[in-house]
């Protein structure tokens, strides 16, 4: 015996589906046609079939690095900068995925920070990592949100007492505008390495750039 469970109909009938349907069919259009209202912000569309290949390489790139020289990668984002990368680890990783014996998960840690203010959650998170291998990847399109801002001077400090000045530039990857901002220009102030995030995507739809593609490879994903 079994049960099957179906709510796509839940809320809608038919006729109101069928009622609907020019209204979405001219939204759709809208959409991919870029006549819309906030046409400007809908780069996700065609992301995969542009992406650039050089960036991607350089991504694996990256990643593998940190994979092989990390135990603990800190992703620093708050909204859109970190929740897609959180939902795919969450989704396609054991649901325990931070406290595997690093043996059994063959890949760094990935702690989310620079989403709150709690100093009692940034003094847990340093007690955490005292003592392990640690890169940051610092996410930000202006580089002065509060909570984010106020992390990576947290950890990029840190990093510099543990390790020098010099091998912490090493151990920081920027993502953020390809221009402007003030994390742009610090980065490339310090040589820190760099991703873009795109101008026609907005945070949310950002899982399928580098915001999210690095810490997801960096898992192993």
């Amino acid at each position: 015996m079994s049960l099957r469970f179906d709510y796509s109909n839940s809320f809608l009938q038919d006729h109101e589906i069928q009622y609907m349907k020019p209204t979405l069919g001219k939204a759709h259009n809208m959409i991919h046609d870029g006549t819309g209202f906030g046409s400007e912000y809908t780069g996700w569309l065609d992301w995969t079939e542009k992406y650039d290949r050089v960036e991607y390489e350089k991504l694996k790139r990256v990643a593998a690095e940190i994979r092989d020289n990390a135990q603990v990668l800190l992703v620093i984002g708050i909204g859109g900068s970190y929740l897609g990368a959180r939902a795919v680890i969450d989704a396609l990783s054991s649901s325990f995925y931070n406290s595997l014996a690093d043996v059994k998960r063959k890949t760094p840690q990935i702690i989310f920070v620079g989403n709150n203010l709690s100093t009692k959650y940034y003094n847990d998170v340093l007690g955490l990592i005292k003592d392990k291998e640690v890169y940051i990847n610092v996410i930000s399109k202006s580089g002065t949100t509060t909570e984010s801002a106020v992390a990576f001077r947290i950890f990029r400090e840190y990093l510099e007492l543990n390790y020098g000045k010099e091998e912490a530039k090493k151990r920081i990857v920027a993502t953020t505008d390809k221009a402007k901002g003030a994390l742009r220009e610090l980065a490339e102030k310090e040589g820190y390495e760099s991703f873009i995030i795109p101008d026609e995507i907005g945070g949310r739809y950002s899982v399928l750039t580098a915001v999210g593609l690095l810490p997801i490879a960096v898992a192993g994903i």
